[in-house]
């Protein structure tokens, strides 16, 4: 696997190789790629522990490093996944919410290893974009949402 000119990398406590994996099984066009394995011993690891992963997430190229538990992960960062219809916002809300994640507010969720996730329908964000009072409408009710209601958002799209 050749490395992408740009990368995003991703700090994971010891558990890169299994949020790879999770993400490949999850999302279209994802995969895992190369493991690196420490040559020796580092700060949070042994010789021989995963220290890199790369990996794919909806065709985005990133590198999990095994850094240890010095940083933690903020909503600064976040996954925006865009979906078509309400199965699909389902079934990636469900997937890292049922797999030890958390729910949040707006369409955010965060998974097991702290990364945040927005799982946005598209009639949401092109609702958002034609802007006036549809818009207003829209933004008004995804405020009291966790996950994303579509019949919620369109109901609230025609007044």
């Amino acid at each position: 696997m050749v490395m992408a000119k740009n990368t995003i990398c991703i700090w994971y406590d010891k558990e890169a190789e299994a949020a790879a994996r999770f993400y490949a099984a999850n999302f279209p066009d994802s995969h895992v790629g190369a493991i690196q394995h420490a040559p020796s011993d580092f700060p949070s690891g042994q010789a021989g522990d995963v220290l890199t992963v790369e990996f794919t997430v909806c065709g985005i190229p990133c590198l999990g490093l095994n850094g240890g538990s010095a940083f933690r992960h903020g909503e600064a960062f976040s996954f925006q996944i865009a979906t078509d219809d309400q199965e699909e916002t389902d079934r990636y809300w469900n997937a890292i919410v049922g797999n030890c994640g958390e729910e949040n507010a707006c369409g955010w969720c965060r998974d097991r290893w702290g990364i945040s996730w927005q799982i946005t329908p598209r009639v949401l964000t092109e609702t958002l974009a034609a802007g006036g009072k549809e818009a207003k409408r829209a933004f008004e009710a995804m405020m009291e949402m966790g996950k994303i209601d579509i019949a919620r958002i369109e109901a609230a799209r025609r007044g």
